[in-house]
């Protein structure tokens, strides 16, 4: 995210405003909502991100350990990114002329939030040349997986075969308003996300790709192995290597491996060249 603890504050403490921007083929942005009936109390979307919870609980490791861990891939990496209303309007030119050449988005959080400047941010990666796709931020206690994958999908969340779409994506991480479970059993959560998997695939034809940890994972899901025949693997670890994947997946998708770095936003890599990236966009 940004690169110090006080541009994080002054941008906490922004007030963001709506873009005027209209989507491309989506739902236009509208601006940050209070929280409604069923949000969690001291609701703070605009603090919460792919990630936002992952350092404090996972810790940093070495940058220059992981930059010398990607020159010896074997696979071509491509650097991408992933923003939300913490980046404001993105100078998208700029990321693409640093090697950016894919963004995920947050769309929304729960059944009452969406990215007031999602448009910028979305119409501005595609039309700067990046695939771009949109996220959610999943709060599995407030509502059901079909309700908030419903809500999403209604407000950014969609998928056309553009060749610059990526499949929506869910971010299902440790909880930052309590129980890092979200209150669910393990059986419960894989139930819960299959139910939010299992909508999007109705409603875009495409299963999410899922945003998430390891540790994450095996905790909260008993390290559930049924997904990675169908949704892509977005695998966040903050060290030198991305260390064990969670169970049913063998190589991850794209790696979140800094919450800071030259692009705006998170720092990722796609596991592959770009045709790569993208062959997953047209599905």
């Amino acid at each position: 995210m940004p690169a110090s603890g006080t541009t994080r504050m002054l941008r906490r403490a922004a007030t963001a405003a709506a873009s005027a921007a209209l989507l491309v083929g989506v739902v236009a942005a509208v601006p940050a909502q209070a929280a409604k009936p069923g949000a969690p109390a001291n609701f703070h979307p605009e603090q919460d991100y792919a990630g936002s919870t992952v350092a404090a609980h996972e810790g940093r490791g070495d940058a220059a350990g992981t930059a010398s861990a990607f020159a010896a891939l074997a696979v071509t990496q491509t650097k991408g990114m992933d923003v939300s209303s913490y980046q404001g309007n993105v100078a998208w030119s700029t990321a693409y002329a640093n090697g950016g050449r894919f963004a995920y988005v947050k769309a929304t959080e729960g059944t009452s939030y969406t990215n007031a400047y999602f448009a910028q941010q979305y119409n501005g990666s595609y039309s700067a040349g990046m695939i771009r796709g949109a996220y959610h931020f999943a709060l599995p206690n407030v509502s059901s997986g079909a309700t908030q994958a419903a809500y999403f999908v209604a407000h950014g969340g969609g998928w056309s075969k553009d060749g610059k779409t990526l499949p929506p994506a869910l971010d299902i991480e440790y909880n930052p308003y309590g129980a890092t479970c979200y209150g669910l059993s393990q059986a419960g959560m894989v139930s819960w996300i299959r139910d939010f998997s299992n909508t999007v695939h109705t409603k875009t034809g495409r299963y999410p790709t899922i945003y998430t940890t390891t540790d994450w994972w095996t905790t909260c899901t008993g390290n559930n192995s049924s997904f990675g025949a169908t949704n892509p693997l977005w695998i966040a670890r903050y060290s030198s290597s991305v260390g064990t994947l969670p169970a049913g997946w063998s190589y991850q998708t794209i790696w979140q491996y800094a919450d800071a770095g030259t692009l705006p936003g998170d720092q990722n890599y796609f596991n592959g060249a770009l045709d790569r990236v993208q062959a997953l966009a047209n599905g």
